[in-house]
């Protein structure tokens, strides 16, 4: 009963910091906020799931099942339950969203100074909703959590967001509600399509069904097109979220009107949410599909690496330039995706975390950059590293992590994405689909360098008025926290990447060889 407790407690805090006095707030919501952190990290030592948690033979971790409510949808009968549980796939995003959370809370004390339990409050709020969408199994539980994730983060940007934050909320809203019914009519149409080969929407069941070929005829349409028809909606849908060119537009306003500390977590933990869901449906429940697109699914995410980096570099705005440079990181985890390899898979999931930690960090820097100089423009400000050296040693770390620098997990990500997708035999030219997106790493290494050059080094100018020195330490604190977890999954990536591939192997094995000289134990040698 662990996930119901972390809920609950989670949820509870949510609204005794919405109903407290302003000036307790943030240290409150902070305080409470170490209670689910510490409940994922306990779950993560006592974790001994195996297997991925869709598929037969799996031992689910942390699993609670519970009848709800039968109800009927024309000639089928299907039973509404509470089913929870994590696998290697799931739980590594469970504690990067506590994580993320509590540093993202300690990074708002500076910046948020208006109706501050308002604030903290949505913020538990979300994050209640995010750890819902990582261990739901039943589709009804899921996606209430999936679209109670889009609430707080709506007030979030257009009540403490920029000058454009009404525009920008709205914008963020319809496109993510639009997509969730784009997928929501992609799932219903598999549903149908099982019919009476299901007795509930658990994951699991619908999963198996498919793989065991019980996919029927719906709407005049024959198995093998329904599952191509159900794959198109549910990647079209989760393909916003993530986003993917050419569905990303929503993102960069989202960014440069929210505050810091909701940046932190749209980036590190919201977007994660289409790249986890791409994983459970499109690649876990309808592989065969993906593996007869795995070009064009491919080509989407190369697409994605070169033009979203290419975006940024013609950014003159930190915050866009850390905006742009998310689309392009998604890009590599579509690749790997659907090299459907082991360490293509794996190095996806990783890779979702890795760039978890990366883009809060980043956007925790220019957060603490612009409450000391009150610009985030490049061509504002120069020479800041005499006048903010353990910020500006941040940003230059977080940098070369997202340039994939050796012993930082950014490269580790990267490199078993490259690994995985090179070998792969689900896509015909696989080492040139992978030759085109490692030229990304080149385009994301200008854009930071030339941003850096400009705002960090040289002589020191700064194009507003304000007096700027050393950041509080509780501004800095949380940069040294991500830093160190970003160090450690570069130098240790089994810390995490075991668990991981003991999930997403079943999902590769029988759709593609991978030499054996590539896996042995979750590890490379």
């Amino acid at each position: 009963m662990i996930i119901e407790a972390l809920l609950a407690f989670t949820l509870a805090s949510a609204i005794v910091v919405f109903l407290s006095p302003d000036r307790y707030a943030g240290k409150l919501a902070t305080a409470l906020s170490l209670v689910p952190l510490a409940g994922s990290l306990w779950m993560w030592v006592e974790f001994a799931g195996e297997g991925n948690a869709l598929l037969a033979d799996s031992d689910i971790a942390f699993e609670t099942t519970a009848e709800w409510v039968t109800f009927s949808v024309e000639a089928f009968e299907w039973t509404l339950q509470w089913h929870v549980g994590v696998d290697g796939i799931s739980l590594p995003l469970l504690v990067m969203t506590t994580i993320l959370t509590t540093l993202a809370l300690v990074s708002s004390w500076t910046p948020i100074d208006t109706r501050t339990s308002q604030f903290y409050g949505l913020m538990l709020f979300m994050e209640t909703a995010l750890v819902g969408v990582f261990v739901a199994l039943d589709f009804f539980v899921w996606f209430v959590f999936w679209e109670g994730v889009l609430i707080p983060m709506y007030f979030l940007i257009a009540v403490w967001g920029g000058p454009r934050r009404k525009y920008a909320a709205m914008k963020f809203l319809v496109y993510t509600n639009l997509a969730s019914l784009v997928m929501f009519v992609g799932v219903f149409a598999l549903l149908f399509g099982l019919g009476d080969g299901i007795s509930t929407l658990s994951f699991p069941e619908i999963a198996q069904a498919i793989r065991d070929g019980q996919l029927g005829s719906f709407a005049g349409m024959e198995p093998d097109l329904l599952k191509l028809v159900a794959f198109s909606l549910l990647f079209v849908g989760f393909a916003v979220k993530v986003p993917i060119v050419p569905f990303h537009t929503w993102l960069p306003d989202a960014h440069v009107e929210a505050p810091t500390p909701v940046s932190v977590m749209l980036a590190g933990v919201l977007l994660k949410m289409g790249t986890y869901a791409l994983l459970r449906f499109n690649f876990t429940m309808l592989p065969d599909v993906a593996r007869e697109n795995a070009e064009i699914i491919a080509a989407i995410g190369v697409i994605s690496v070169i033009y979203g980096a290419m975006l940024a570099l013609a950014q003159r705005d930190l915050k866009r330039i850390v905006a742009y440079s998310s689309i392009s990181s998604m890009g590599f985890v579509i690749i790997g995706l659907v090299a459907f390899t082991p360490h293509g898979l794996g190095g996806a999931t990783f890779q979702m975390v890795s760039h978890g930690l990366i883009s809060g960090l980043m956007f925790m820097v220019v957060g603490v950059i612009y409450n000391a100089t009150h610009t985030r423009m490049v061509g504002d400000m120069s020479g800041l590293a005499d006048r903010m050296p353990w910020t500006v040693g941040v940003f230059v770390a977080g940098a070369f992590a997202y340039m994939g620098l050796p012993l930082m997990s950014g490269f580790a990500g990267e490199v078993l994405v490259f690994i995985g997708s090179f070998h792969s035999e689900a896509i015909s030219a696989a080492p040139l689909f992978t030759a085109a997106a490692m030229f990304g790493i080149v385009i994301v290494a200008g854009y930071l360098l030339w941003a850096m050059q400009r705002t960090l080094f040289g002589p020191f100018e700064l194009g507003t008025d304000y007096e700027i020195g050393r950041a509080p330490l509780h501004d800095v604190a949380p940069l040294g926290v991500l830093l160190v977890l970003i160090v450690l999954l570069g130098v240790q990536p089994d810390v995490i990447y075991e668990a991981i591939q003991d999930a997403v192997v079943p999902l590769g094995e029988p759709l593609a060889v991978v030499p054996d000289v590539l896996l042995s134990g979750g590890e490379l040698r």
